[in-house]
């Protein structure tokens, strides 16, 4: 049989369990994609896409793609992954930085974008579900208006839903190592999540979930990483030392409060933001190959309207082939395709155009930080992982550096290098809490993207409880 699908005769299931008046929760609806347009030949690994229905009448469609270890998925852990954005598509993480597929870079010509294995997928070692959260992210969807509400505290109460039910319609992995990941805008609602399973754990709630650690990478926490962006981009050598130490006596150590800045720090920020206009935040040695996506994010240069048939937006320019992000817009491309779609079950009409990220989309950010759950789960003696790319401007390390060190847990494997084939891939500490701070060598925003077989290493070891 080429596909599978537990969603076949639930309708008359549901009639029959409310014939019976018994309690009845909606399964996974849930299918094997064997091949995908763009693949040559049979996709070497499991792969199920599906939805899972949240929220109140389960009128929040979640959708996801699971990737089942390509080692050994009876022993290894299950990771629920999230995105950052907030509302960037599990396909980004699944393509672009952990996952077993990705884009070849070639130039666009009007056919569809071909798809190759990524050689240091981290399915290698671990199954993992790559999940479309918030709601109107990739291809999950609302059924109704007020089902489209999004926010950090609704994230995770819709990420924790998914989580619970889909364990439920897969009881196989309910005895896993599990762990929750993300980067990014995730490092907010990462370690809130892990701190609902194990305070359910705890409750007895059901399913029990063999919770083991959780790993943010490049993470927003406390909300203060702006502040470090100078003093990184000194310690890069994008600024003088004149203007560091200016900006530090006139700006008192607050360079993103606008209302309370005064005209000399005003005055300061202006020639910080001059020194460091045309550098890719996302990575500082990196090209700035910003473009007008279709999100209208980045309006620097015009379409050249080679395929005006293809464009869904008549503003979209095309990034140069040479940019790292030239598959961000392949992906658009393929996503959109009607094959593709059909291949990975997608619902007719659930949504419109697919888009990687859904920044423009009202989210109320009613988390501020994060810091305190993870202080939380120390106490509990729940295993982290907290890495960051050392040339990303967007999320220094210095400010993951600075909120791990303001903890004052005791180090028990002091600052050294971690390697990989013999050569230095980054620097880690490990903490008495059963936390792992790791700096990625040349890793940007996020650092898989930048460094795969570095970060591949570096997860790996982890997850099996070796030494980075």
């Amino acid at each position: 049989m080429e596909k599978f699908s537990s969603c076949y005769g639930k309708e008359l299931l549901l009639v029959l369990v409310l014939l019976s008046h018994i309690s009845f929760q909606l399964a996974t609806c849930a299918s094997i994609v064997k091949f995908l347009p763009g693949f040559q030949g049979t996709l070497p690994f499991l792969l199920e896409t599906g939805y899972v229905g949240v929220g109140e009448n389960e009128d929040v469609q979640v959708f996801y793609y699971f990737i089942e270890s390509e080692n050994n998925s009876k022993d290894d852990p299950l990771m629920l992954w999230l995105t950052g954005g907030p509302g960037c598509s599990a396909l980004s993480g699944l393509f672009f930085e952990i996952g077993p597929l990705e884009i070849i870079k070639e130039e666009y010509n009007g056919s569809l974008p071909n798809l190759i294995l990524r050689p240091h997928s981290w399915t290698k070692v671990c199954s993992i579900i790559f999940v479309d959260l918030p709601v109107s992210t990739g291809f999950s969807y609302a059924r109704t208006n007020s089902a489209s509400q999004r926010s950090d505290s609704i994230l995770v109460r819709q990420a924790l839903q998914f989580f619970r039910k889909w364990l439920v319609d897969h009881p196989k992995f309910q005895s896993n190592e599990v762990y929750i990941g993300g980067d990014s805008y995730a490092g907010i609602p990462v370690p809130v999540i892990v701190q609902e399973i194990a305070e359910g754990n705890e409750k007895g709630v059901k399913p029990w979930i063999n919770l083991q650690g959780y790993l943010t990478g490049n993470a927003a926490t406390t909300g203060k990483e702006n502040n470090y962006k100078i003093p990184f981009a000194h310690g890069m050598g994008l600024i003088s030392d004149e203007l560091y130490d200016s900006l530090q006596k006139n700006c008192n150590g607050d360079y993103v409060s606008v209302e309370n800045r005064n005209v000399l720090c005003a005055r300061d920020i202006s020639s910080f933001e001059e020194a460091t206009s045309g550098l890719n935040p996302a990575h500082i040695l990196d090209p700035d190959c910003k473009w007008l996506d279709d999100n209208g994010r980045f309006p620097t240069r015009f379409l050249i309207k080679k395929y005006p048939s293809k464009f869904l937006s008549t503003n979209l320019a095309l990034p140069a082939l040479s940019c790292r992000s030239y598959p961000y817009f392949l992906c658009g491309f393929w996503a959109n395709d009607d094959n593709v779609r059909k291949a990975l079950h997608i619902r007719k009409g659930s949504i419109g155009k697919w888009r990687r990220c859904s920044y423009d989309i009202p989210h109320k950010r009613d988390i501020p930080n994060s810091y305190d759950y993870h202080v939380n789960l120390s106490r509990k003696g729940i295993r982290s992982l907290i890495y960051s790319g050392d040339h990303d401007m967007l999320i220094p390390f210095l400010g993951t550096q600075a909120w791990i060190r303001s903890l004052n847990y005791s180090i028990v494997d002091d600052w050294r290098q971690w390697h990989t084939n013999d050569q230095v891939a980054g620097y880690t500490r490990t903490y008495s809490n059963r936390m792992t701070f790791a700096t990625v060598k040349g890793g940007g925003h996020t650092a898989p993207e930048y460094r795969p077989k570095e970060c591949f290493d570096m997860f790996s070891r982890w997850i099996s409880k070796r030494p980075l």
